[in-house]
């Protein structure tokens, strides 16, 4: 008699970060680290539970929770994890499928905006550019003047050059940001990850 195996969040979790959710038995250290803890609508250790549930309710909590884009990417659950797991890698998972399966949070809109802004600075430049960042931020969000007051102090303490300086290199960079898109394309289809 033959079973088949049905995959499950946990599964696909598990494909991209090498991470077996299963493994969780929700001592709460990651969630006890967390420096961002107090601001989420889910923990770090109720995110991992819902991982392993991974019905469709628990998908759906999980893809449109603020949590997954307030998680600063620290790595404190990380190394806290007394089984080794890396909750932070299952975040970076879940902000992926959430952004590709269109259901992120209203509350993430502006810590994605942000992210496309840095990114897109990156791409562009191949460094940081804080006049660039900005710009592209204020434009995003269309908060203009949200900390207007700052903006004269932070050029007159060279903090907020109008002159980005571009690297040599920027093809190899602009090639990894190519190979970043195929990847979402193809993850998108269903393809491997």
């Amino acid at each position: 008699m033959s079973t088949t195996h049905q995959a499950t969040l946990a599964d696909e979790i598990r494909q991209i970060t090498d991470t077996n959710v299963v493994e969780c038995y929700q001592c709460g250290k990651c969630t006890a680290g967390c420096p961002m803890a107090r601001y989420m609508d889910l923990s770090p250790n109720q995110i991992m539970r819902l991982v392993q549930i991974g019905d469709k309710s628990s998908i759906d909590k999980l893809l449109r929770s603020a949590a997954i884009w307030y998680c600063a990417g620290c790595l404190t659950c990380t190394q806290r994890c007394p089984k080794k797991l890396d909750p932070a890698a299952v975040i970076d998972a879940l902000r992926e499928m959430s952004g590709n399966q269109g259901k992120t949070a209203h509350a993430a809109r502006k810590i994605i905006a942000f992210h496309q802004a840095f990114l897109k600075t990156i791409q562009k430049t191949g460094r940081m550019s804080e006049f660039a960042l900005v710009r592209r931020y204020k434009l995003a969000t269309l908060d203009l003047f949200g900390d207007l007051a700052i903006a004269p102090v932070m050029l007159l303490k060279g903090k907020l050059p109008l002159k980005s300086h571009k690297i040599p290199g920027r093809d190899a960079i602009k090639k990894i940001f190519a190979t970043c898109r195929e990847h979402s394309r193809t993850a998108g289809k269903g393809g491997g990850r």
